[in-house]
């Protein structure tokens, strides 16, 4: 018989609110979701990201905090995440060892530029992707109004490995257990998961896909390259392909937005030295 271990509480502090863990789930030895309570008072734009943490070490350490994207649409009861796994990282090497029962610090405003606010009006929506970048995406993948903004909605989610591919069959599947967005998302969602270092019905890198035009085959309809007239682009996830996919959609005619002004795409600043 396993024995289990009481809830780990956390010291209150002024600065964050204390939220329980509802549910982990491991995905493989690198990355792992996660859902809180949600307080009532905590409100957010789907795509919007809000601080994490435990605390620190030592009696009178401040709390280790870092940004994670919420991986629930805004309307959700609880708030979900996605993690890497870090086994020496300060947070992820305490965090991925989280059971149900047990409290996270949370802080008490999100914010954040992937959200609809920051883009004007189009025809495709365009997600990339890599890593846990996926997670804002989730976000809006599953929420009503993304799908009356845009006739279609695509996300491509990058990996080195195929069982990096968190959330593959929910998203395969179109979102069809989604109550609210299924039916839209039947018809106006795709997803294309890629790996880069393991064989895969798709390969290669984000850019690759689109100079090849690989990107804008069968299902996704409309022409077969970016165009800064009708599409819309959000980016999440390294650095070196936000910057990579950023120089190409300036070097296209897209133009940056932000939630002071609108654009044609948009990368979270927080998450990019």
């Amino acid at each position: 018989m396993t024995d289990l271990r009481s809830p780990k509480t956390l010291p209150e502090t002024k600065a964050f609110a204390n939220v329980k863990v509802l549910w982990v789930r491991h995905w493989n030895d690198r990355l792992f979701s996660f859902a809180v309570e949600r307080p009532a008072s905590f409100r957010f734009r789907s795509g919007e990201f809000v601080m994490i943490g435990l605390p620190g070490d030592g009696e009178g350490a401040k709390p280790i905090m870092r940004a994670y994207s919420i991986a629930s649409p805004h309307y959700a009861e609880e708030l979900e995440f996605l993690s890497i796994k870090v086994e020496d990282g300060p947070l992820t090497s305490k965090l991925q060892l989280i059971e149900p029962g047990d409290e996270v610090y949370m802080g008490k405003k999100p914010t954040g530029t992937l959200v609809t606010d920051a883009l004007v009006g189009g025809k495709r929506l365009f997600f990339f992707s890599t890593g846990t970048g996926l997670a804002p995406f989730l976000s809006l993948a599953r929420d009503p109004d993304v799908y009356s903004m845009f006739d279609q909605v695509i996300l491509v989610h990058s990996v080195r490995q195929v069982s990096d591919l968190a959330y593959h069959d929910e998203l395969q599947a179109r979102l069809a257990e989604d109550p609210l967005v299924s039916d839209e998302a039947a018809t106006q969602f795709h997803y294309v998961p890629t790996v880069t270092r393991e064989p895969f019905r798709t390969t290669g890198r984000i850019g690759d896909l689109i100079e090849s035009a690989a990107l804008f085959g069968d299902p996704v309809q409309g022409a077969k390259r970016l165009n800064p007239e009708t599409d819309r682009i959000m980016l999440c996830g390294s650095m070196a392909m936000i910057r990579e996919t950023a120089a190409m959609l300036d070097g296209l005619g897209f133009e940056e937005g932000s939630n002071a002004k609108a654009g044609t795409y948009v990368i979270e600043r927080a998450f990019v030295d």
